[in-house]
């Protein structure tokens, strides 16, 4: 930052003295972020940009953790934001009870990493995702009720705070419980579709970022579009300040911070009158999930279950680790034999 950046911070901080959600001079920030989506869907490299890591991104294995610390003022302590990494897609998403716990609920978002190449798969990965972490998250705050109902009430008011009273889509959106941020990954692939097909998954994700109070963005390995994705994340993580610009144009890279977009703005699902007048809905996103998948029907891809062995990954290799298990598999293989063998041998009376 520049002499001249320092002081316009400064001057923001004494005129808004309450913009750091109640962090005292000389306290440290702490909050964690979960992200999580598609399996190869770039997850890892978004993270390196934000911590500023020049290294080669490796496949997650499971859930993996790392953390990055930042001065919000000159001579300020270094707040810490801890990342952690849910890997597999959606076969491993119970993992996530591990980083969100009634701990930490309060200072936590999720940033969800959809692979906008791969539109079969983009409603199924979301919704399981979002699903299972809703829940896990709402039954923190139900207990959280109980036994703090102050802090169970001061998060449940923040999920609103992004979208105020006076807003007309206040009473049709469901917004996620904690801060809810949705990454549109590898915009370049993405950008070479039809343009209808560009224009009905862009429609789509605007709505159902906006019907949860997320924020959007598309991006690639594109370094404007990395860096853009990297201020809503230093939103989240370090509490520095929201962007207030807003691109809506399907033919461009979105990016809608939560709260500045509206349902008259994204407009009806991109379906005609008679198509829309057949479907059964008992909500507006159930209706967009519909309309979305008519066009992009869900493939019948095995994403539960992740066949291949990470024990054999080479950058998971440890020579003393990997000696015992060969001896112990040799030893499985014996006993199995010799099992076998015993059971063939066996004089069962007919009796």
């Amino acid at each position: 930052d520049t002499l001249w950046d320092l002081a316009i911070a400064e001057v923001k901080k004494r005129e808004n003295p309450d913009d750091d959600d109640d962090v005292k001079p000389g306290e440290v920030w702490e909050k964690s972020i979960l992200f999580m989506g598609n399996k190869n869907g770039g997850k890892t490299t978004i993270i390196l940009r934000c911590l500023e890591r020049e290294e080669a991104p490796k496949p997650t294995l499971a859930l993996e953790y790392t953390f990055g610390r930042r001065a919000r003022r000159h001579n300020a302590p270094k707040d810490v934001a801890h990342f952690w990494e849910l890997g597999g897609g959606t076969s491993l998403v119970e993992l996530i009870r591990i980083p969100i716990t009634s701990h930490n609920i309060r200072s936590f978002a999720v940033v969800l990493v959809l692979d906008l190449s791969k539109p079969h798969e983009l409603w199924t990965t979301m919704e399981s995702l979002l699903q299972v972490t809703r829940n896990h998250v709402n039954k923190i705050l139900t207990k959280l009720e109980k036994t703090n109902p102050e802090v169970a009430a001061e998060i449940k008011q923040r999920t609103c705070n992004d979208l105020q009273r006076d807003h007309p889509d206040y009473a049709l959106v469901d917004p996620f419980p904690i801060p809810l941020m949705i990454i549109g990954s590898k915009y370049d692939i993405f950008h070479e579709f039809d343009s209808e097909m560009r224009k009905i998954i862009s429609k789509t994700l605007r709505f159902v970022s906006h019907y949860y109070g997320a924020s959007l963005v598309f991006t690639s390995k594109s370094e404007a579009l990395l860096l853009k994705a990297r201020a809503l994340i230093n939103h989240l993580a370090f509490g520095y300040d929201k962007s207030k610009s807003v691109s809506v144009d399907a033919s461009k890279p979105l990016f809608i911070p939560a709260g500045l977009d509206s349902m008259s703005q994204i407009g009806p699902p991109p379906a005609s009158d008679s198509d829309l007048g057949k479907m059964r809905a008992n909500t507006p996103l159930e209706l967009w999930k519909k309309v979305f998948e008519k066009t992009f029907p869900p493939k019948s891809f095995c994403d539960l279950q992740d066949t291949k062995d990470p024990a054999q990954d080479t950058q998971y290799a440890e020579y003393e680790v990997d000696v015992m298990r060969a001896q112990k598999n040799q030893e499985l293989e014996q006993y199995k034999r010799n099992a076998s063998k015993s059971w063939k041998e066996m004089d069962f009376d007919s009796d």
